[in-house]
């Protein structure tokens, strides 16, 4: 049995996204853990979670993307509205990179068989 990649994206991918936007959003932008989740769509709990490192802490970005977080989450405290917007764009920044085929390999190694990235 295997997960789809849209299950990967979902458990994984999106997790970390959010997790380096409000490291943004709140130390670099100095808001709250709660105005923070209101803008990614999320509880403060699950803020505070991401910055103490208990959750999405299974993928390691490359800077690349990192800085491209960071020039998304100032995008997103000029306009909250965008934040669906830029998550989508990272998201697809990362599928384009292939950070996701070391998740696959250790999470989900059953859909190598299958995949178009097959040299990952």
């Amino acid at each position: 049995m295997y997960s789809l990649p849209q299950e990967i994206e979902v458990w994984y991918i999106i997790p970390v996204i959010r997790k380096e936007i409000a490291k943004v959003l709140t130390e670099k932008h100095k808001l709250t853990f709660e105005k923070a989740g209101k803008i990614l769509g999320i509880g403060k709990a699950a803020i505070s979670q991401y910055l103490s490192n208990k959750r999405a802490k299974k993928l390691k970005l490359p800077a690349s993307v990192v800085n491209e977080i960071e020039k998304s989450a100032d995008i997103i405290m000029n306009d909250n509205k965008k934040a669906v917007a830029e998550i989508g764009r990272i998201l697809k920044m990362i599928k384009g990179k292939k950070c996701s085929c070391s998740l696959c390999r250790e999470y989900n190694p059953e859909i190598l068989n299958y995949c178009k990235y097959k040299s990952c």
